[in-house]
């Protein structure tokens, strides 16, 4: 019988440039699950330039890192954040966030939930 694996969608024992993973296309937020299990959720997103995502909360703190892009703006609350590529931010969990790309960009969510 195969092992199950928890991360999925990614080759696994090699390096790999995660940016290449999920391609910018005009007009959509382009995603990739890599994992999604009840405690842990890691997704890989391309924003294309005037693409976001509005304003909700999440039930678990949410991570993100900025793999590419001249920048991404990301409102927690009433703070706006200016994050460039190698950049981090934790969004916690219970308070409304938002993201939007005035430029694209890449970004690694990785949401850790109460189990």
């Amino acid at each position: 019988m195969e092992k199950e694996t928890l991360i999925k969608n990614i080759a696994f024992s090699e390096a790999i440039p995660l940016a290449s993973l999920v391609d910018y296309e005009e007009g959509r937020v382009v995603s990739r699950t890599l994992a999604q299990k009840k405690g842990v959720g890691m997704t890989l997103f391309a924003f294309a330039k005037g693409e976001g995502i509005s304003a909700h909360a999440s039930t678990g703190d949410a991570f993100v890192y900025i793999l590419d892009g001249d920048h991404a703006v990301i409102t927690i609350d009433e703070k706006v954040l200016t994050l460039k590529a190698g950049e981090s931010v934790v969004m916690p969990a219970g308070i409304p966030h938002a993201l939007d790309a005035g430029e694209p960009f890449k970004m690694l969510l990785v949401v850790v939930k109460p189990e």
